[in-house]
């Protein structure tokens, strides 16, 4: 593994091969069974995942604390540390059946940048933090991005602790139970900007032959429940007709939604129908009810509300053309993100300093830099992973993609925390 830079010789050179040994240290916590992971949100593993990376941190001289939702802040003390530190982090849980990199990398890229600056006697003026959010994923504990979340005060503290896994247990008793459980808000620990090193669950970077993206901001996304109510009858006896049949008004309904999104000239519009529910279905029986469970998605928040006001539409002229009924439910509107254009600056001319093209890009995918990036400038880089895939046991990456992306993240961090005001 290569890991030559170009670049002033005055900043510090990470260890690419550290790192990635790191990464496949962290991998044998939790492993599933066809060379993944699984550390589910507070579980024994991903508790011993944090125990794993105190011990490492601890090696450096580093302090720990957590917050009220478990939360874990490591300080690195810089030179003026009444100041707020600036933050680099991500997440250690995993999906069910999830990959070896999602969340990790970003985690262990901050430590990688803390060990670096260690070896090389290096202090910054600001202090540094590495955070490893809290049930990131949301694979046991329904929402996703749930500690950032309270840390910005995006999600209730009671609503987090009051999530329930499939076996009924709350999340507020398993944070109890595991020891991280602190007293400390976000006004206890403030940050003054924050870092994130992500894969990118996607495809474009692979396909366009880059080692790293510049991530300016991540889609907005709407979840709907659609349902559509007719009248369950025989299949033979009624006549089409007479029907009043809700699965062919939601199947046109998706048609209508999907050709609207196709004919998004830029391609930037996002349609995912990722359940279809039939109430009571039977080979012979024309259903009485469909649900559908729907994700829109797009970079620009005007657009998202334009596809909103498409949705009713079609839905309505789905439903008046078969006789039924349509009632629509919005579930979650997450805005689209900007993130920090100083601090994507950073990253774009630490890549271009590599000699890598700072390649513009928005996230398809929301991550906890979302929630802090409406309390503190933030700011994300991506690397790719193979074949797009991730979210699966067979997410993959390129050990010198993680050194590219761990030397650029550390430049900007630097001058991040070195920036005067």
């Amino acid at each position: 593994m290569s890991t030559q830079r170009s670049g002033p010789p005055t900043t510090p050179q990470i260890d690419g091969e550290r790192l990635w040994s790191s990464l496949m240290e962290m991998a044998r916590i939790g492993p599933s069974p066809n060379g993944g992971s699984r550390r589910l949100t507070l579980s024994e593993e991903d508790l011993a995942g944090r125990q794993q990376l105190l011990e490492w941190t601890d090696a450096l001289g580093c302090e720990s604390r957590t917050d009220q939702a478990g939360n874990l802040f490591i300080r690195r003390p810089g030179l003026e540390n009444d100041l707020s530190p600036v933050a680099v982090g991500s997440h250690l849980d995993t999906q069910p059946l999830g990959g070896r990199f999602d969340g990790v990398l970003g985690v262990l890229a901050g430590l990688e940048i803390f060990r670096t600056l260690h070896d090389q006697g290096i202090t910054t003026r600001r202090p540094l933090e590495l955070v490893n959010w809290t049930n990131e994923e949301g694979s046991r504990f329904a929402p996703a991005m749930g500690g950032s979340g309270v840390y910005a005060e995006r999600l209730s503290l009671e609503d987090f602790r009051a999530a329930q896994d499939r076996d009924g247990i709350c999340l507020g008793e398993a944070l109890d139970q595991s020891g991280y459980r602190g007293a400390l808000t976000r006004h206890d620990l403030p940050l003054a900007a924050y870092l994130e090193l992500h894969i990118e669950q996607g495809p474009i970077l692979e396909k366009k032959n880059l080692p790293v993206g510049i991530v300016s901001g991540v889609q907005g996304l709407r979840w709907y429940d659609i349902t559509f109510t007719g009248d369950s009858a025989h299949a033979g006896p009624t006549p089409m007709e007479y029907r009043h049949d809700p699965l062919m008004a939601a199947t046109a309904f998706v048609e209508a939604m999907r050709k609207t999104v196709l004919d998004d000239a830029e391609g930037t519009s996002r349609l995912t129908i990722g359940d279809f529910q039939v109430a009571e279905p039977s080979r012979n029986v024309i259903p009485g009810a469909v649900t559908l469970h729907v994700d829109v998605r797009h970079t620009d928040e005007r657009a998202l509300q334009a596809l909103d006001d498409t949705l009713r539409a079609h839905v309505q002229a789905a439903a008046e053309r078969e006789g039924v009924n349509a009632n629509i439910s919005v579930l979650w509107h997450m805005p689209v993100t900007r993130f920090d254009e100083t601090l994507v600056k950073d990253l774009s001319t630490a890549a271009e300093a590599l000699g890598h093209q700072p390649f513009s890009m928005m996230s398809g995918a929301g991550h906890d830099a979302v929630n802090v990036s409406y309390v503190t400038p933030t700011a994300m880089l991506f690397i790719p992973c193979r074949d797009g895939i991730s979210h699966n046991e067979r997410e993959d990456v390129e050990p010198a993609h993680c050194a590219i992306a761990t030397q650029v993240l550390c430049d900007a961090l630097l001058r991040a925390a070195n920036r005067k005001g």
